[in-house]
């Protein structure tokens, strides 16, 4: 059977989507990368050279716009995530959409609606990847069980690196850019998702503590306003309770990690190595992956397979970006407003 040929066009050429969507989606049978339009034409040129794309386009809406795709990839940062999105839904063609999800829950549920009204295209976002390879065993030592009753759940995430003062403005740390989105708050968040299910409410408290850095581009000095070191603390409905820990100034922490704490049996997942124990262990011992339970990174191949009819995107839907954007503008709002926000906005 010969397949249709995908024509992808690229806007926004970063880190992720030169080291993994690009070449990952040219080594699929049937599929052309045959566009790039990256912040400068200097840059465009320079992604399309390394990958043979042969097509620039010095504005987004000119490569959206044009026939030559059938399909976009965006790669940019989140500020244009929702326009790109409702742009390419809007010219009929399939979207594939780096996370974070959205500036903020507003824009995450314009983007949904949108790929709900159009559904014979796949919108997909790039999905959290720290725990793709043992989300099953998870999932079913949760369900067999294992755990007893679930009754809290523990995070720390950030890295151990002390707070560097120096350091010029990263675009993470522009709210303008990046909107509600805090470190890798809604990563944890993602996978909690996919292992407990969503929170119904959340209390936090966050603190920035380089008010003003150099933003290089323009060499001037901006504020930094994303928390640098942040703790919430969630009701989940699956009834147990999270602690959520995520710091860019926690020296020597140690590794990240995340506990589930159950009546009968503990879990903890680090370094993409899940350990656990039961009541009456004197200490957790690792837990051996079954193959097929074995996940990992194949964002372009479902891609592909969802816009051929093949599968159905599961990592990750619009509807799961709009509950951890919710959850992270949630976050948001108990840190400006001082009190408790329940879930869904």
């Amino acid at each position: 059977m010969t397949l249709e040929t995908i024509r992808i066009g690229v806007v926004g050429a970063g880190a992720n989507t030169t080291k993994l969507h690009i070449p990952k989606l040219q080594a699929i049978a049937g599929v052309e990368v045959v566009s790039v339009c990256n912040r400068s034409r200097t840059s465009s040129e320079r992604v399309a050279s390394q990958f043979g794309i042969p097509t620039v386009y010095d504005n987004w809406w000119e490569l959206i716009a044009a026939p030559d795709t059938n399909a976009i990839v965006i790669g940019t940062w989140p500020y244009l995530h929702c326009r790109l999105t409702l742009a390419a839904l809007a010219a009929g063609k399939h979207v594939l959409c780096e996370a974070r999800m959205a500036m903020n829950a507003t824009e995450a549920q314009a983007m949904l609606a949108a790929a709900e009204a159009n559904p014979g295209l796949v919108a997909q976002i790039v999905p959290s990847p720290f725990t793709l390879g043992v989300d099953k065993t998870v999932q079913r030592l949760i369900a067999e069980g294992f755990l007893g009753d679930l009754l809290a759940i523990d995070i720390r995430a950030g890295g151990s690196a002390f707070l560097d003062s120096d350091a010029p403005l990263h675009w993470r740390q522009n709210m303008d850019l990046s909107g509600f989105n805090v470190m890798t708050l809604g990563i944890w968040y993602e996978a909690l998702l996919r292992w407990v299910g969503e929170a119904t409410r959340v209390a936090a408290m966050g603190k920035t503590f380089v008010k003003l850095r150099l933003d290089r581009e323009t060499n001037t000095l901006k504020s930094a306003r994303v928390p640098e070191h942040i703790s919430v603390i969630a009701d989940m409905a699956c009834g147990a309770g999270a602690n959520i820990t995520v710091s860019a100034i926690a020296g020597l922490a140690g590794p990240d990690g995340a506990y589930l704490f159950g009546s009968e049996g503990t879990l903890y997942f680090s370094g993409g190595i899940l350990s656990g124990g039961k009541r009456g262990s004197a200490a957790l011992q690792p837990i051996a992956i079954p193959p097929a339970e074995a996940g990992g990174w194949r964002v372009e191949e479902e891609f592909v397979n969802a816009i051929r009819g093949q599968e159905t995107i599961t990592h990750t839907t619009f509807a799961d970006g709009l509950k951890y954007m919710e959850f992270t503008e949630a976050v948001a709002r108990s840190m400006a407003e001082g009190r408790t926000i329940g879930l869904p906005l």
